[in-house]
């Protein structure tokens, strides 16, 4: 299985919607945030991940695997969604500021569409509130961090290495310009070993707690890796305390 990954073009949004549906099917943080499962629209999920895509295809790194020496080769088998690092000291520019509004306005429109789609929006901003605690606290960088957003594999293609490809496109170019890279896992277990095996180290766990109806999300971080770095980029590279994670 020869496994290719390219950048997301407008033909690949609907089956990369499919594998983050499957993917996301049974997900801890999933089932926490649309609680009520009856209320669940698969319509208005794909409506909203449509959005994302559209706006990561531009000011994201979002890639797709396919296996062109298959029967079909422009099926989408998984999807990685990464958004690059900024340094914040730097103020956004002014395209990404005006996109980013453009996505809140058409978010906006899609919920008076839509309505909410089962959406517990008290948990939502629990976790938006605990994500933004805990990458306060750990994003010390100046020069900022490759966030790993979404990686999902269709079930069928899974034990292929479709992952490690949609992994290691981000983690070499993060090792080249000696960034470290960080993610945001809803599973222990198998999730953190598996990431582990790519060089990230567990340094967090985050709580998410609806009284008393909680979950944890596991924060890990990645060093890049120094025999892969540029030699300017390496003398430009910050240390992160991970010290007793």
């Amino acid at each position: 299985m020869a496994i290719e990954v390219t950048r997301m073009t407008e033909a690949d949004i609907d089956g990369a919607i499919d594998t983050i549906q499957q993917a996301f099917a049974d997900d801890p943080y999933s089932k926490w945030i649309y609680n009520d499962r009856s209320k669940f629209n698969p319509t208005r999920n794909r409506a909203s991940l449509r959005l994302r895509c559209n706006w990561g295809m531009t000011h994201g790194l979002f890639h797709v695997a396919k296996d062109p020496s298959s029967s079909t080769p422009h099926r989408v088998l998984g999807t990685a969604m990464w958004l690059p690092p900024h340094p914040p000291s730097e103020p956004q520019s002014w395209p990404l500021y005006l996109s980013t509004w453009t996505l809140w306005l058409n978010q906006i429109f899609m919920n008076l569409t839509y309505g909410r789609g089962g959406l517990n929006v008290k948990r939502y901003y629990i976790w938006k509130a605990a994500q933004a605690e805990a990458q306060g606290e750990l994003w010390t960088s100046e020069r900022g961090y490759y966030f790993c957003n979404i990686v999902t594999v269709l079930p069928e293609a899974q034990g292929r290495g479709v992952g490690r490809a949609l992994m290691e496109t981000v983690l070499e170019m993060a090792d080249r310009e000696g960034r470290w890279c960080y993610l945001e896992s809803s599973r222990r277990v198998p999730n953190v070993a598996i990431y582990e095996k790519f060089g990230f180290r567990l340094v967090k766990e985050m709580l998410c707690d609806d009284e008393g109806d909680a979950i944890h999300l596991y924060c890990m971080m990645r060093e890049p890796r120094a025999e892969q770095a540029d030699e300017g980029a390496l003398q430009k590279a910050d240390p992160v305390d991970v010290e007793g994670a």
